[in-house]
């Protein structure tokens, strides 16, 4: 018989202890559950993904070209970065993670979906702070081509715009920083961002100083243990020419 619980990995890191752990829920279906945890905070679930696969296709979809370079921030369990990569417009694909621990989660497999991202030649792994290649432009997201531009970047770090993974990315919510990131995007690309919360107002008017358009989603999902609907959001901006 399966077990119920198990804590696959668990690892310090500059932002405390994360852990892998994998569950099965029979009221839930008989199916393993993959979750990472951050201390005591639930980071990511795969019985939640809906509105993670919907930022690479709600950001994808927004998006020009036949041949496309994009740049995923985030790796958590990997479903916005397989989700891209169905888009069979992706020529590569570079996930940019601040935790050595996730990317080894991934590249040795102790995940699901790290045997589809490894098996993909357009998929490479980038271990750096998205916050600071986001704001050095030129230097920028590819370690092997400095100053290179993207069609897309997909974010999926911290829980919203007013709600922080790590307090000191508060700073990349500014003008002058996301304007430094959209310096990295090629005329007309799209920036996309999850969120936890329903749409703010407030960052859609900050995402409008510097984007020639901004279009905010509401992505609803079955939530099983509150018997009900959960709701998430993702930002789709598009770069002026």
């Amino acid at each position: 018989m399966p077990l119920l619980f198990e804590e696959i990995d668990s690892q310090a890191s500059a932002l405390g202890e994360i852990s892998l752990r994998r569950r099965r829920m029979p009221a839930f279906g008989d199916r393993d559950i993959y979750e990472v945890k951050l201390g005591d905070e639930f980071l990511m679930s795969s019985m939640f993904v809906d509105a993670e696969e919907a930022l690479s296709t709600l950001g994808l979809a927004a998006t020009q070209g036949d041949t496309l370079s994009v740049v995923v921030g985030g790796l958590g369990l990997g479903y916005t970065a397989v989700a891209a990569l169905k888009d069979t417009r992706i020529s590569e694909l570079l996930v940019v993670d601040a935790l050595n621990t996730v990317i080894g989660w991934h590249k040795d497999e102790l995940v699901p979906l790290g045997k589809i991202l490894n098996a993909d030649a357009r998929n490479r792994y980038v271990l750096g702070s998205f916050f600071e290649l986001a704001t050095a432009p030129s230097t920028g997201f590819d370690p092997q081509c400095a100053g290179k531009k993207f069609d897309a970047i997909l974010l999926d770090i911290d829980h919203s715009p007013t709600e922080f993974l790590n307090p000191a990315n508060a700073g990349f919510y500014t003008t002058e920083n996301l304007a430094l990131m959209a310096a990295q995007l090629k005329p007309n690309g799209v920036f996309a961002m999850w969120s936890q919360n329903l749409p703010e107002p407030s960052f859609e008017a900050l995402l409008q100083t510097v984007f020639k358009s901004v279009t905010s989603h509401v992505v609803s999902f079955y939530n099983p243990f509150q018997n009900g609907e959960s709701t998430n959001s993702v930002y789709v901006c598009v770069k002026t020419e």
